[in-house]
């Protein structure tokens, strides 16, 4: 009996023994089941340091954003704009070329040499001269006007291959692509020969497609050619004050870089826009057969010819009868049988070359002539009477360089040229050496030397 109580009261005591700390950690790690598999269990305090602490290292989510396209573009490139937008709108230039005003573009009316020192010099290196100066006045070196180079060389580059009259109206319809309030038709622009007339800015051009700049009529090249020469006056490669500082070979440097420019477009641009005094354009086959007629006539007075008094058309003539006219900023075509046209192409600028007729050198194929009728930079026609000028007697003639003679000359004259040329470059540096350092003003004469015997 006793032990049945005692039993009993071992058991009730185990039962209602109270729960202790050490009670309760060996409850929670023993698994339910009898699994010898044991949890680990985590207090509440714990569980709240876990949550700030992932809290923490985790940062707050972003609101989200339309994604981006990512481009391999540099960082200077994900500076730059979009130059024309697709409805063609072109934007104002950047604020370094806006703010440059329109006279620093221009080259001055002024000469850089005294002229009546020019002139005294060619009379004494051939008292001919003398006479010439009486009969024609020197366009490009007396009537003097602002020039702007960047529209003098777009010019000279649309004329390149075409008739004059093609080269008027693409030369028009390319400006109205920067101005459309201009008149459709050139002939009702009276102010299309003023040098200060409305023209694009060289970063318009620049930025201007290619298709649009072929909806004016130029071809691929051409329009490759003027978006070249643009760019190069937009970012200051080529600007006035650059061209005006460089002396003949460097500027020649300069713009024979330029896409389409060769030797005879700078020499022109160098004559008649720059008004350079010492240029000797050796690549114009005018100029050699007009040298070729003044030093034969001062060698040999037997030998004559006539000059046609019709040289430029009647209108002409007495247009610059009564008024000086405006020259040219690039001058004169250089003397090759013009390109075959048609009276389409003359409105298109779709010219078939005659490629027979063109001459060999490289940049006199470059350089189509327009028709004499379409310059009035060229110099007014020498009358009959210039023979007697041409045959007066010479004073302290100078001996003909070595390797010419007057048989020589006269075979060059007649036609038998020496690969392609009257005169190599050689030839017509020692011919004109007493001309120096005013070259140009004794070329300019050549031109209106340079017709065929009639």
């Amino acid at each position: 009996m006793k032990f049945a109580l005692g039993f009993y009261t071992r058991s009730r005591l185990r039962f209602i023994m109270p729960v202790t700390r050490s009670a309760t950690r060996s409850v929670a790690s023993t698994p339910a089941g009898g699994s010898n598999k044991t949890t680990t269990a985590v207090s509440p305090s714990a569980v709240g340091k876990s949550s700030k602490r992932k809290a923490a290292e985790e940062p707050p989510a972003a609101k989200k954003t339309p994604r981006t396209k990512k481009t391999k573009s540099s960082e200077a490139d994900k500076s730059a704009v979009t130059l024309l937008t697709p409805d063609g709108f072109i934007p104002p230039p950047p604020p370094p070329l806006q703010n440059e005003s329109e006279e620093t573009n221009l080259v001055p009316a002024v000469l850089t040499f005294s002229f009546e020192e020019a002139k005294a010099h060619l009379i004494r290196a051939d008292h001919r001269f003398e006479d010439i100066f009486t009969k024609l006045k020197c366009k490009p070196f007396e009537f003097l006007e602002q020039v702007h180079p960047f529209r003098a060389l777009v010019e000279s580059i649309l004329a390149q291959q075409i008739s004059w009259l093609a080269a008027r109206s693409i030369t028009h319809r390319f400006t109205r692509l920067y101005d459309p309030s201009l008149p459709e038709k050139v002939a009702d622009y009276s102010a299309s020969k003023s040098p200060t007339s409305f023209f694009p800015t060289p970063y318009q051009v620049a930025n201007t497609d290619i298709l649009t700049l072929k909806s004016a009529g130029l071809s691929t090249r051409k329009a490759e050619y003027v978006q070249d020469l643009a760019a190069r006056f937009a970012d200051e490669r080529l600007s006035t004050k650059k061209l005006l500082a460089a002396d003949d070979e460097t500027l020649a440097a300069m713009l024979i870089e330029v896409r389409g420019i060769g030797r005879w477009t700078v020499d022109m641009f160098a004559i008649f826009s720059l008004r350079r005094p010492n240029i000797l354009p050796v690549g114009d086959l005018g100029i050699q057969r007009g040298m070729l007629r003044w030093f034969l006539s001062r060698h040999s007075s037997k030998h004559t010819f006539t000059l046609s008094p019709h040289k430029l058309s009647s209108s002409k003539l007495d247009d610059d009868k009564t008024k000086p006219a405006s020259t040219s900023a690039m001058g004169p075509p250089p003397a090759t049988p013009a390109p075959k046209t048609t009276p389409s192409s003359q409105l298109t600028g779709n010219v078939e070359l005659d490629n027979e007729v063109l001459p060999t050198s490289p940049e006199s194929q470059l350089q189509a002539p327009a028709s004499i009728e379409s310059t009035s930079a060229f110099p007014e026609p020498f009358t009959p009477s210039i023979e007697k000028t041409l045959e007066a007697d010479a004073m302290n003639t100078e001996p003909l360089p070595e390797g010419l003679s007057v048989a020589n000359l006269k075979l060059r004259l007649e036609g038998k040229k020496i690969k392609g040329a009257f005169l190599t470059p050689k030839e017509m540096e020692d011919l004109t050496a007493s001309w120096v350092p005013y070259r140009s003003l004794g070329v300019y004469y050549m031109w209106a030397l340079s017709e065929e015997k009639k």
